[in-house]
């Protein structure tokens, strides 16, 4: 049984790993409409980051740009398969106590770490709190917790970009997917470890697959296990995204008049809805955009 209570308060942010953090800046500065809340570096470790924040959660770039421990690692991965979506941050309001909640229910971390970091735009400084969980304890997922220790307006909203409309921006995350071998595997994890609500666990073999949808912060991580077996991945794999837009057939015009290849707008299979998919430039994020009609 999942517990009724957990310390997570929401997907805090998504982090994408890119090769070139000005030309991933670009895309998806193009893809959000929204220009960056924060760029940063991380001293020592040799990477830096893009960030943007957005009304339910914030998105990292994630990019080796010096030399570090770190950014050797992200070079490793990035070899090893790609760009695309590398970890997930779940966000606690006390890392300390989430810490000894997690290792009571069998999700073995260290102790939380303090870090911080400033910001390359205004200056500002923000500072966090971190619990790592080593890879495995999340079947090779890269996890980890957050606690903020500055204000919420240490990292402002995205702006808007010039000539662009609210409309026609992307307002917020709706989901992330999660592609598994094994949902019972990750129900537990997710589930009974941290505590995360299991909204919704069904079987639909007209999609050919398994879902599980748990709710945090207004944000929902989908479960994804293919029903046949020769379909199925052979480990744990954070895919694709899908953002929430206002005004979808607003978002895809100003999306193909800056040159990205976007599809046409048609009905999601959430009853209501309406999504297009964003072919690339995405930096290996399958990328779909949704709208509640």
């Amino acid at each position: 049984m999942s517990s009724n209570t957990s310390e997570v308060t929401a997907v805090d942010h998504l982090i994408i790993a890119v090769r070139d953090l000005a030309e991933a800046e670009k895309t998806w500065t193009a893809i959000f409409g929204r220009g960056p809340s924060w760029r940063g570096t991380h001293p020592g470790v040799g990477t830096g980051n893009v960030l943007y924040r957005l009304a339910n959660t914030y998105v990292e770039l994630y990019a080796p740009v010096a030399e570090g421990a770190n950014a050797e690692a992200l070079k490793k991965r990035l070899d090893e398969v790609g760009e695309g979506l590398y970890g997930v941050v779940f966000g606690v309001a006390d890392a300390a106590a989430a810490t000894e909640a997690f290792n009571a229910r069998g999700l073995k971390s260290g102790p939380p770490v303090d870090g911080s970091g400033r910001d390359g735009i205004t200056g500002a400084e923000r500072k966090w709190r971190t619990i790592a969980m080593p890879s495995s304890e999340t079947h090779g997922l890269f996890l980890l917790g957050i606690q903020h220790l500055s204000p919420a307006g240490a990292l402002p909203v995205a702006p808007l970009s010039d000539g662009v409309s609210d409309a026609e921006a992307v307002a917020s995350c709706d989901h992330v997917v999660v592609l598994t071998p094994d949902a019972e595997a990750m129900k537990s994890l997710f589930g009974d470890k941290f505590g995360i609500r299991l909204a919704l666990d069904h079987t639909k073999p007209e999609w050919g697959v398994r879902q599980l949808f748990f709710r945090a912060g207004g944000l929902t991580l989908e479960i994804v296990e293919p029903l046949d077996k020769e379909k199925a991945p052979k480990a744990e794999r954070f895919w694709g995204v899908a953002w929430r837009v206002p005004d979808i057939a607003a978002a895809v015009a100003r999306l193909a008049k800056a040159g990205l290849d976007v599809s046409e707008v048609r009905k999601g299979r959430k009853p209501g809805t309406e999504v297009a998919t964003i072919r690339k430039p995405t930096n290996g994020v399958p990328t779909l955009l949704i709208c509640e009609r």
